[in-house]
């Protein structure tokens, strides 16, 4: 499963060639992971919504000036799938972004690499994956940033509140973006709003905060103004809604 699942270290590296590779070790302002959830509680449909956030979230003028504007003028990326405890991917590995051209061709990209669907939510499980991620980053970065996107509960593999610990340890700030879809979870609603779930059990770090999507149409809006405030630094509400 794992060796089907998991890309290869030569794919992942063709995957990332619209990126700019001669900055390679070049510093950034943040080192952040998208941990994105493609569990089967997410449908095609909701699948391409998702992505096509990110892609438009990345490449959108504000978030552009926004990574410009840093001291360094520059973050780099690296973009990761998780489902059930048994499968977490690296899609887009690390990337420096800090041009509209730059956000442009990963999003060209993300747009290119296949998708994979399983079952369960793991939120543990893409938590520590990104972790590994983290550490075999090249860039020196005055922040460390993990983004979990889902729209469930973690239901399988250990507690999510464990790995969220382990990261905070290492100095990493855990950013949520719960999806509010109202559908329940193989049959079963959840045990708490999800917004409050990502508060209580997934956030973590200094400066932490959680972005609901009031639903997957409201995905690319609430992406764009974590990516935002994510870049700059700043506080805020710890929970806020788009």
């Amino acid at each position: 499963m794992r060796r089907r699942t998991l890309l290869t270290a030569a794919g992942a590296a063709a995957l990332a060639q619209p990126a700019s590779r001669a900055r390679a070790d070049e510093p950034v302002d943040v080192a952040l992971i998208l941990a994105v959830d493609v569990s089967r509680s997410i449908d095609e449909d909701e699948a391409r919504l998702q992505r096509e956030g990110y892609r438009g979230a990345i490449t959108d003028p504000r978030v552009v000036e926004a990574i410009r504007g840093g001291m360094l003028g520059g973050i780099a990326i690296a973009y990761t799938e998780w489902a059930g405890i048994e499968f977490q991917r690296l899609v887009i590995p690390w990337t420096r972004i800090g041009s509209q051209r730059d956000a442009d061709g990963w999003a060209e990209t993300l747009a290119q690499a296949p998708r994979t669907s399983l079952s369960w939510t793991s939120i543990s499980g893409g938590i520590e994956h990104a972790r590994r991620v983290m550490a075999e980053c090249p860039h020196e970065a005055t922040r460390k940033v993990i983004d979990v996107s889902g729209d469930g509960v973690n239901n399988s593999g250990p507690p999510a509140e464990q790995a969220r610990d382990r990261a905070v340890a290492e100095g990493i700030t855990i950013n949520g973006l719960p999806i509010l879809n109202d559908r329940p979870t193989f049959g079963r609603p959840p045990p708490m709003p999800l917004d409050q779930y990502f508060r209580e059990s997934v956030i973590g770090g200094a400066g932490a905060f959680v972005i609901a999507a009031e639903d997957f149409e409201a995905f690319g809006n609430a992406v764009r103004r974590k990516l935002i405030r994510e870049i700059a630094g700043q506080g805020g509400p710890v929970v806020e809604h788009a």
